[in-house]
């Protein structure tokens, strides 16, 4: 019974041409767009320059913060780099004081930034720090004690677009399986076909089978087609298993799925179903780090963060395809899931109804 329905289910799918291109069209989309995103090259650090000393000490200083390429240096007065900060025109503006001089005694340099911006004040001082290190040193003619040599013993490309690609399948696995359990659930119940089924031996669970087993058939096509296209057009490295990756889209599709279930069984119209369809993807896109590590998220919202099914599913993407982590590497991400697709599957099938919605 379940493996009819399935091919019922999938010629259904095939048949509608606008929903094969739609679904592949928005993550090649993305993915072109952040393919660009990522080639353009690290961003400059604008900074401002008061010097309040005005000296031969002062002036070679500048000249050798200058030579650091990763910053941008402008020249004003004081109280013109706090109006610039303060407008947002300027990241942080360094204020050379009176007197500054090789004296002997270390000198206090003022930095004056936006605190709405301590993000990106966090990842700019460690840079700015070496660069006055570097500069003292040019001043005073100092050798350094020692250099780092960093040797990349993975040699893999960590891009911005190998990041977002993994999120970008995991959020199209998300919305393939939501669109294909909720929405044909209101459309079945609106058009009559449900209540149909009802007499006949259909059971829930058959009817949820090979709903289940039809969209990951579905969902594993189409993530290989994107997947492929990503590999031969973008240059994506795929460090892990084939098998690691099948397994993971086979928990994913199975919770997202059962929560399409959910959702279409307490709507009524494809309305309703959208609105609620949007409070549960919207957050977990936002959350799940598809576009940004969870790491970057306030610390209060990321133990919420973590926990979302697509979470689980966007860190095994990536850290199958750009790690090449295997299933034991990935326990954390296996039994969550796996716990997010008993309890989902299971009230999926308590709240499905034939005829009405859930009460």
């Amino acid at each position: 019974m379940i493996v009819q329905l399935t091919k019922t289910f999938l010629r259904i799918f095939f048949r509608d041409r606008r929903a094969i291109i739609f679904s592949l069209f928005f993550p090649l989309v993305f993915m072109a767009i952040f393919s660009f995103t990522g080639n353009l090259g690290p961003q400059t650090v604008s900074i401002g320059i008061a010097d309040n000393a005005n000296n031969i000490f002062s002036t070679s200083f500048k000249q050798a913060l200058t030579a650091n390429d990763v910053f941008e240096l402008s020249e004003a007065s004081e109280a013109e780099l706090r109006a610039q900060v303060t407008q947002g025109d300027l990241q942080l503006a360094l204020v050379i004081p009176a007197g500054f001089s090789d004296n002997g005694t270390p000198a206090e340099l003022p930095v004056i930034v936006d605190a709405a911006q301590v993000r990106q004040l966090a990842l700019i001082m460690p840079v700015l720090e070496q660069a006055l290190v570097n500069a003292e040193r040019t001043l005073r003619g100092n050798e350094p004690l020692f250099s780092l040599k960093v040797e990349d013993v993975q040699a893999r490309a960590q891009d911005y677009l190998s990041f977002v690609v993994p999120g970008l399948l995991a959020m199209s696995l998300m919305s393939i399986s939501i669109a294909g359990s909720g929405f044909n659930i209101v459309e079945y119940r609106r058009k009559g076909i449900l209540k149909r089924l009802f007499v006949t031996p259909i059971q829930p669970k058959h009817f949820i089978g090979g709903l289940v087993l039809s969209r990951t058939i579905i969902c594993i096509l189409q993530l290989s087609v994107v997947l492929l296209i990503g590999v031969l057009v973008m240059g994506i490295n795929i460090e892990g298993s084939a098998l690691s990756l099948l397994v993971f889209i086979l928990l994913g599709t199975t919770v997202f799925l059962s929560i399409g279930f959910c959702l279409g069984s307490i709507a009524r119209t494809q309305e309703t179903i959208q609105a609620i369809g949007n409070l549960v993807t919207l957050p977990q896109m936002l959350l799940s780090g598809i576009f940004y590590p969870i790491e970057s998220l306030p610390a209060v919202v990321q133990p919420v963060a973590e926990v979302l099914p697509l979470s689980f599913v966007a860190t095994a993407f990536r850290e199958v395809i750009v790690n090449g982590a295997g299933l034991m590497d990935l326990l954390p991400q296996l039994l969550g899931l796996t716990l997010w697709g008993v309890v989902t599957l299971v009230l999926a099938i308590r709240l499905f109804v034939w005829k009405e919605v859930a009460a």
